[in-house]
């Protein structure tokens, strides 16, 4: 991959029918074959029909007239390796893993190859469709659930939706808490927003609480965002507070919720060491 290049968008509306895109790419772009085969591979090109916009993985796709080809090149991107997953349950319609910290619930428009939902789409055999039902920031880690049909997806996303899953977290936050227990209800980007705070630790010589938290919602970065508000960021939270060489200490350590589809109470959580369920 040419590191000369910087990143870059290319955008094609082809007007010869016929072409592969392998092709037309080839002819359009100062990229080779080979990286335009990476990019593909790697979920950076982009077809539209339309206002319908998909991945194009498929080297010898054969191109209409007014399609639109996007392909984003990024070779850092492309470079990153991919953080392995580790599957937690399968209950075949859907499936719960451990995300490892650095992986993406979902690719960008430049990549998905280090994403948790390419990751599932090539680990079964054969083949599941994935369905991202919720999300969980790249720098956490921790337990995500993954649909593989589209039922499943839009049951379970509702569940979320109408917070009726309940979730916790494992954290460690810069200095001691005030008492053991705190709840920060503020609102976050206009929406309500609340986070408990239980203090299972204190640790003089960091000067950091380890910590057990539920939300009741959702927003985004809402655990890291009200810690912070309170003078507590969550350790290693480069945005919010400041970075660790250790990383983003947050971690998804339980879901429990009654399963639409089985119709029983389902609980997964983890113990000490990630990737053991308990």
């Amino acid at each position: 991959m040419s590191e000369s290049l910087p990143r870059t968008e290319f955008h094609h509306t082809v007007d010869q029918p016929g072409v592969t895109v392998l092709d037309c790419l080839a002819e359009q772009t100062p990229l080779s074959k080979q990286q335009i085969k990476q990019c593909l591979a790697k979920g950076a090109v982009w077809l539209q029909k339309g206002k319908h916009q998909q991945r194009l993985r498929r080297v010898k796709k054969v191109l209409n007239k007014g399609e639109q080809i996007h392909l984003y090149f990024d070779s850092h991107i492309l470079a990153q390796p991919v953080p392995d997953a580790s599957l937690i349950a399968d209950l075949k319609r859907y499936s719960v893993w451990y995300k490892p910290s650095g992986m993406l619930a979902q690719g960008t428009m430049w990549g998905d190859h280090c994403s948790l939902l390419r990751f599932t789409e090539q680990f079964f055999s054969p083949a599941r469709q994935s369905f991202l039902v919720h999300r969980l920031d790249r720098d956490a880690s921790g337990l995500m659930l993954i649909a593989h049909d589209k039922q499943a997806a839009a049951a379970l996303s509702e569940l979320f939706q109408k917070r009726q899953v309940d979730k916790h977290y494992r954290v460690s936050v810069v200095g001691q808490l005030a008492s053991e227990t705190v709840t920060i209800d503020q609102p976050l980007d206009g929406k309500t927003a609340s986070t408990e705070l239980t203090l299972l630790d204190y640790r003089a010589d960091k000067n950091q609480s380890f910590l057990q938290v539920t939300i009741d919602s959702g927003r985004k970065h809402q655990i890291r965002r009200h810690c912070a508000a309170i003078g507590h960021p969550v350790v290693g939270d480069s945005r919010y507070g400041n970075a660790d060489p250790a990383g983003l200490q947050l971690e998804a350590i339980s879901v429990a919720f009654h399963c639409p589809l089985t119709r029983q109470r389902q609980t997964f959580t983890l113990i000490d060491k990630p990737h053991y369920p308990a």
